[in-house]
């Protein structure tokens, strides 16, 4: 699938603009520029953005993916954390009367108070460690994203989409809010500077409620952290140690939910987790 057509979008060297502005990429940010040409259009095309669509884009860093989304969108919201960012990010942007950039931390602004239309896109080129976090901030928002885009970790996208059985906090984190899926793949090589690993665009569209009723998903996010904490245990005693009850009490409320006590945290679906939060709802 191609982009929709417009002006020829001519490539960006992240190298030779940090150089101009005296800066250097971020480590502890996790700052890596994308500024492959064909793996921004990847990503463009997997989120399937209409031209009535608003993109609230997280990190955009140089501003490479931006003008990208600017082309395709009606407008572009772009949130970047690194305030050193600003000044080169407005100079790349200049051209693009439809994209508004804010400075500051996504995780600590409300969606709502950027935007307060439905069924906006989120797109983000972020570190992993921030992946869950981000998910979880957008989606218990209002309104909500009907599909977000990340482009993260191959080794990350494939644990999100794991199936029970090799399941992970972060693949049950994302999963209770929608469906993920793998777009693309980008070879470390599209970015400046160059990371130790490949990259995915990870796809999820978002159900129009989470998988888990909104009332028991403090219980469902507690429950897996305590379950994952010590996830090579059985979750008799991962949940016993995470909780702080009795091992015959959580056998006893696993075996209510039609769960095997012996069992492993990865092993479990989201129908059993689900099953799980209506029993220990309230009790811990």
């Amino acid at each position: 699938m191609r982009l929709p057509a417009h002006p020829p979008i001519p490539p960006l060297n992240a190298h030779a603009i940090l150089r101009q502005y005296g800066l250097r990429a971020d480590k502890r940010l996790g700052q890596n520029f994308l500024q492959d040409s064909t793996a921004l259009e990847k990503i463009v095309a997997a989120a399937r953005i209409e031209k009535s669509d608003t993109v609230l884009e997280v990190g955009p860093g140089l501003g490479s993916l931006t003008r990208y989304l600017a082309a395709a969108a009606r407008r572009v919201v772009a949130v970047e954390l690194d305030e050193s960012l600003i000044p080169p990010l407005r100079e790349v942007l200049a051209p693009w009367q439809n994209v508004q950039i804010v400075q500051g931390d996504i995780l600590k602004i409300s969606p709502a108070s950027l935007l307060n239309e439905p069924d906006y896109l989120a797109i983000a080129n972020i570190p992993y460690y921030i992946t869950s976090a981000l998910i979880r901030h957008l989606l218990e928002s209002q309104p909500r994203p009907r599909r977000l885009v990340l482009t993260v970790q191959r080794e990350v996208a494939e644990r999100v989409c794991a199936a029970p059985g090799d399941l992970s906090l972060l693949a049950l984190s994302v999963q209770v809010y929608g469906s993920p899926s793998i777009a693309a793949r980008i070879p470390a090589g599209a970015f400046y500077p160059v990371p130790k690993v490949d990259s995915a665009v990870l796809c999820v569209e978002v159900a129009p409620q989470p998988l888990i009723d909104p009332p028991l998903l403090e219980t469902f996010f507690r429950l897996i952290r305590a379950a994952f904490s010590q996830k090579r245990k059985t979750l008799r005693n991962s949940l016993s140690a995470g909780l702080g009850m009795s091992p015959a009490h959580v056998a006893e409320l696993l075996s209510a939910a039609e769960i095997d006590p012996q069992r492993r945290a990865e092993t479990l679906s989201l129908e059993e987790w689900r099953r799980l939060c209506e029993r220990l709802d309230g009790r811990i």
